[in-house]
């Protein structure tokens, strides 16, 4: 049976000693038709690009009728983590952020695809929602094209688009549509044929997503629009190899292309200066996307874009470790965690009650090298700060409320995996623990848990107590809550809730609570 074993998370942003290459970060953006790796290096916000892998996988292809990752795409995808986990030998995993997209949020067998794939890529991987991949593109195109204009920002992946809306650094709309070149193509472009009534229906299609951007992302909004994404690159570099533009991305440019593909009438056919090979098979989609864009949203020109996705992901991982090593920088998670307390009129005061005392109890269970900086401490503190959230929804069965919640909000800075395990730590948080069945060989989440569940119920009462008044230790595999023997004795309903709580505890093999009076 899983003894009560705390994983304890060392602070690797701060220790550089067990890299190989301590000054360089590395973002890899498993896309719907494209894997890329950067290798970058970021000094004084200054980005230097020392590497980049790109290899075309598909894998938004490889999803059947039934939303399941095939296992064709699955190896396809597998194959090229392999490859990508070969460059990155010597990286310690403080440095090192790989993000999926739309193909990964919408495949139910993701799960078991992530966990082939954490073992092959040797670091974990994180599926983000679309609003937050949408933030982290603006990132990327702010910090290495930086603007005072109102601009638009648009990224047509494989089987999504994100429009941002940005001035200077600052996000001010981020949503995320259902349709890209890889799903438009393979839907409206059957055999790859092209007629003018393919294009009529797949434009169609992709104005029918887009609609609901009209007035969101309305012309008056902003005053220049730049494209980040692989078809926005792949068009430009037809245009500009073809004479017809200096590379933007125009309505009459976009009708020169369209015209070409109808007089090859197929993709086999098709063969243009500056066209790729790999990037025929989604060409018809991708211009479908940005013909509709163009003349839905009144752009003249829409010129590429120097920043990605992938070079966001390397900011915001800096933006987080700087974070880490000087404690006055807030990581952007931390902003986050404050709008939802204040979305959902989060009582503040004793979330920071239970925070605290959960923080407290979870610093003195860990070992004595142990650092109270690591991401377990992290989202411990952060399920502390927002376990109330579902009161807004009713008092009754708050917990599972709160786990809904978290479970599906857009948080800026937060994957969809790391909501999802803020999620479980909630739902933990009273109640039997059977609910948490899955999750009990994660030795550190429950002990997370166990942490979280204590300081409730010390801080149940809503009101200030001694910060000495109770700590945890680990003995012999199991927990001991050390309390002080006065205060237990003026305390006699938390002391009878405690020990409930050593009952709840008892059936769950090794994992054991003890309470002493000290």
């Amino acid at each position: 049976m899983d003894k009560l074993i705390v994983k304890t998370s060392k602070p690797q942003a701060l220790s550089l000693d067990n890299s190989r290459f301590p000054n360089l970060l590395a973002a890899i953006d498993m896309g719907s038709n494209s894997f890329r790796l950067e290798v970058a290096e970021v000094v004084k916000g200054r980005y230097k690009r020392v590497d980049y892998l790109k290899e075309t996988v598909r894998l938004g292809a490889g999803l059947d009728s039934r939303g399941l990752l095939t296992e064709e795409a699955t190896q396809r995808g597998l194959a090229c983590l392999a490859r990508f986990a070969q460059r990155l030998r010597g990286f310690a995993p403080w440095q090192v952020r790989a993000v999926a997209t739309q193909t990964l949020r919408e495949a139910r067998n993701r799960d078991a695809f992530l966990q082939r794939a954490d073992l092959v890529l040797g670091h974990p991987i994180e599926v983000i929602s679309g609003r937050e991949e949408a933030r982290l593109i603006y990132q990327g195109v702010c910090r290495l094209q930086p603007s005072e204009l109102p601009r638009l920002v648009i990224d047509i992946g494989g089987r999504s688009t994100e429009m941002i809306l940005g001035h200077g650094r600052a996000t001010q709309k981020a949503e995320s549509f259902g349709v890209g070149s890889v799903s438009l193509s393979i839907q409206q472009f059957p055999q790859g044929r092209y007629t003018p009534e393919y294009f009529r229906a797949a434009q169609i299609a992709a104005g029918a997503e887009l609609e609901e951007a009209l007035t969101l992302f309305g012309r008056h909004l902003w005053q220049e629009a730049l494209g980040s994404s692989g078809t926005v690159g792949a068009v430009s570099q037809i245009l500009a190899a073809n004479g017809i533009t200096d590379g933007s991305i125009t309505p009459e440019g976009l009708r020169w292309c369209i015209g070409q593909c109808l007089q090859a009438g197929s993709t086999e056919v098709l063969n243009l200066p500056g066209l790729k090979p790999e990037r025929k098979a989604v060409l018809g989609g991708g211009l479908s996307i940005l013909y509709t864009l163009s003349q839905h949203f009144d752009i003249e020109a829409l010129r590429p874009a120097k920043g990605a996705l992938r070079q966001g992901v390397i900011f915001d991982l800096e933006e987080r470790l700087e974070a880490a090593r000087n404690h006055r920088l807030p990581d952007p998670r931390d902003t986050s965690v404050r709008e939802l307390q204040q979305r959902f009129r989060v009582d503040q005061a004793q979330a920071e009650r239970v925070r605290q005392r959960a923080l407290a109890l979870w610093h003195s269970l860990q070992e004595p090298a142990a650092s109270p900086d690591g991401e377990d401490a992290r989202e411990l503190g952060w399920a502390s700060a927002l376990h109330e959230i579902g009161m807004m929804v009713s008092h009754h069965d708050h917990h599972r409320h709160s786990a809904y919640l978290l479970g599906h909000v857009d948080a800026s800075g937060f994957s969809q995996s790391q909501l999802r395990r803020l999620a479980s730590l909630v739902l933990g948080q009273r109640g039997e623990l059977i609910k948490l069945a899955e999750h009990l060989h994660d030795a550190a989440l429950m002990s997370q848990v166990l942490c979280l569940r204590l300081a409730i119920i010390l801080q149940h009462t809503r009101i200030d107590l001694p910060a000495k008044v109770a700590r945890l230790q680990r003995v012999r595999g199991k927990a001991r809550l050390m309390l002080e023997r006065r205060w237990a004795q003026m305390h006699p309903r938390t002391l009878h809730l405690l020990e409930e709580e050593t009952r709840r505890w008892a059936g769950q093999g090794d994992r054991q609570l003890d309470i002493v009076l000290s």
